[in-house]
C-alpha cells in the first residue's frame, strides 16, 4: 500500500486449496500460496521501535529504503500501526529486491514501499528476477494506462445505471477489518450493460475502483482496525449462472479484469467465496479455472446454497446483506450494493487521511533541497563502491600477471631441464 510520496519467521507456504467446505482447486499445481499479507502484523511497542531504529544494515536496509522509513522521527504512531510490523526474512528479501532495482537504475520514486514490493515478490515466489520483470511491466502499464491520474481524469457518470444491470459494490468489513466486495453475477444483464456503457469504460472503471481501494479503502480500514489492512474479502453470488452467461463479451470482460488484477494488483485478494453455485455454474467453473493462476485458485471457496454459516464465521451479520444471510438492507441508500458502506466514508477517518496527506506534502516541500543532497550522496556512494570494485579488480589482475610471469620462469626452467636430459 502506498499512501504518500515517502510513503520468511519462516514463510509458511501452503500448498493446494486452503480450508473450508465446498469445491476447491486441484492440488496438481504446486505454486506456493502464502498467508495473507497482514498475517505478521503485531502492534509495535516503543521499545521495539527503539531497537529497530538502532539496528544496522547494508546498502539495501539503509540507503535504499523508501524516504518515509529514513526519517522515522516524523512518523506518527498511527502511521506505524498502519504500516505494521514486517516479517524479518520478508523484509530482507524486499531490501535485496529494492537494492537490485536501484543498482539497475529501475527503482521508481513511487511504489518502492515495503508492501508493494512484497506483493510482487510473493506473486513470483520470491524469485527476484521474475518479480523485477513483473514489477517493471506494472510501472510501464501505469504510464501507458495513465493510472496515476485516473481518479481525476476519468468520470464514470453511468455508475448508478451500471449497478442496476450489474449489481456489485463494497459493503462493510470482515471481522479482521478487511473491506468486503460483493457481486451478484446471476443478476447481470449484459445486453443492458452494453447499452449504458462500453466494455472499455467498464474496465477503466474497475481500475479506478482498484486505485481507490489501494489509496483510500485500505488506509481507512487500517485506521479503524489500528493495524495494517492490504487485502479484500470478496463474495460472488452466482445463482442462476450457467454456460449461457459466458458469452463473448462476458469472456472479454472476465479475462481483461483477471489479467489486470493478477498482473498489476497482485496479492490483494484475501479470500473469494462463490455462493449459490448450482450445477450450471459448476460446469462453467471448469472452463473459468483455466484463466486463473494457482495462487488465486487456492483462495477460492465454491459453495452451494448453505453458505450463510461459513460467511458469518468471518463477517458479522451487520456487514452482510440479507440476500447473503445477514441483516443489513441499507434502505437509505437504495440497497447494500449502492451504499459503498465502510470506514472510508467515516468523516473522521477521511479527515485523518487528509491531514496525513497534507503533512506528507508539506514535509516533501520542506525537505526538497535536502533530498536532492541525499540523492547526490547516494550517487557518490555508488560511484565510490564502483571505484573500490575497480581497484580490487586491478589488484587481482596484477596478482594474476605476477603469477603468469612466475609460471613463464618455471616453464623456461623445465624446458632447459628437458634439453639437458636429452643431451
Amino acid at each position: 500500500m502506498y499512501i504518500s510520496k515517502k510513503g520468511f519467521k519462516d514463510i509458511i507456504a501452503l500448498k493446494g486449496s486452503g480450508s473450508g467446505d465446498g469445491e476447491h482447486p486441484s492440488s496438481s499445481k504446486t505454486k506456493n500460496v502464502y498467508p495473507p499479507i497482514e498475517s505478521f502484523w503485531l502492534p509495535p511497542s516503543a521499545a521495539d521501535t527503539a531497537v529497530d531504529a538502532s539496528k544496522g544494515g547494508g546498502l539495501g536496509s539503509k540507503l535504499l529504503q523508501p524516504l518515509r522509513f529514513r526519517i522515522s522521527s516524523k512518523r506518527s504512531n498511527l502511521k506505524m500501526a498502519m504500516e505494521g510490523r514486517h516479517d524479518p526474512k520478508e523484509e530482507e528479501a524486499v531490501d535485496r529486491f529494492r537494492e537490485m532495482l536501484f543498482l539497475d537504475g529501475k527503482l521508481p520514486t513511487k511504489f518502492n514501499d515495503y508492501h508493494t514490493l512484497l506483493r510482487f515478490l510473493r506473486m513470483r515466489d520470491f524469485d527476484t528476477e521474475a518479480a523485477k520483470d513483473m514489477f517493471l511491466k506494472f510501472i510501464k502499464w501505469r504510464e501507458d494506462f495513465r493510472t496515476d491520474t485516473i481518479s481525476k481524469d476519468f468520470k464514470f457518470e453511468e455508475r448508478e445505471e451500471v449497478k442496476k444491470c450489474y449489481p456489485h459494490g463494497f459493503h462493510g468489513v470482515d471481522k479482521y477489518g478487511r473491506p468486503i466486495y460483493i457481486e451478484r453475477i446471476g443478476m447481470v444483464d449484459l445486453n443492458k450493460l452494453l447499452q449504458v456503457t462500453t466494455l472499455e469504460r467498464f474496465v477503466k472503471y474497475h481500475v479506478s475502483e482498484q486505485e481507490k481501494t489501494l489509496s483510500i479503502r485500505y488506509p481507512s480500514c487500517s485506521i479503524e482496525a489500528k493495524k495494517h489492512i492490504a487485502s479484500t474479502t470478496s463474495i460472488l453470488d452466482v445463482g442462476a449462472v450457467g454456460m449461457a452467461n459466458f458469452s463473448k463479451p462476458a469472456r472479454y470482460l472476465f479475462t481483461e479484469i483477471q489479467k489486470i488484477d493478477s498482473n498489476y494488483y497482485p496479492e490483494t485478494l484475501n479470500r473469494l467465496f462463490i455462493v449459490n453455485a448450482g450445477s450450471g455454474f459448476k460446469i462453467l467453473w471448469k472452463a473459468l479455472r483455466a484463466f486463473l493462476d494457482a495462487r488465486t485458485l487456492a483462495k477460492i471457496h465454491v459453495l452451494g446454497n448453505n453458505f450463510a454459516h461459513e460467511l458469518r464465521e468471518i463477517i458479522n451479520p451487520s456487514n452482510l446483506p440479507t440476500f447473503l444471510g445477514g441483516n443489513c438492507i441499507c434502505s437509505e441508500n437504495g440497497g447494500c450494493l449502492f451504499s459503498d458502506k465502510g470506514p472510508w466514508n467515516n468523516p473522521e477517518i477521511q479527515a485523518l487521511l487528509q491531514v496525513m496527506s497534507s503533512s506528507d506534502e508539506t514535509y516533501d516541500n520542506e525537505e526538497e533541497s535536502g533530498l536532492a543532497s541525499e540523492d547526490a550522496l547516494l550517487d557518490n556512494r555508488k560511484i565510490q563502491a564502483l571505484e573500490e570494485a575497480l581497484a580490487e579488480t586491478k589488484t587481482k589482475i596484477e596478482a594474476l600477471e605476477t603469477a603468469l610471469e612466475d609460471t613463464k620462469v618455471i616453464l623456461k626452467d623445465l624446458t632447459q631441464h628437458i634439453e639437458d636430459l636429452r643431451s
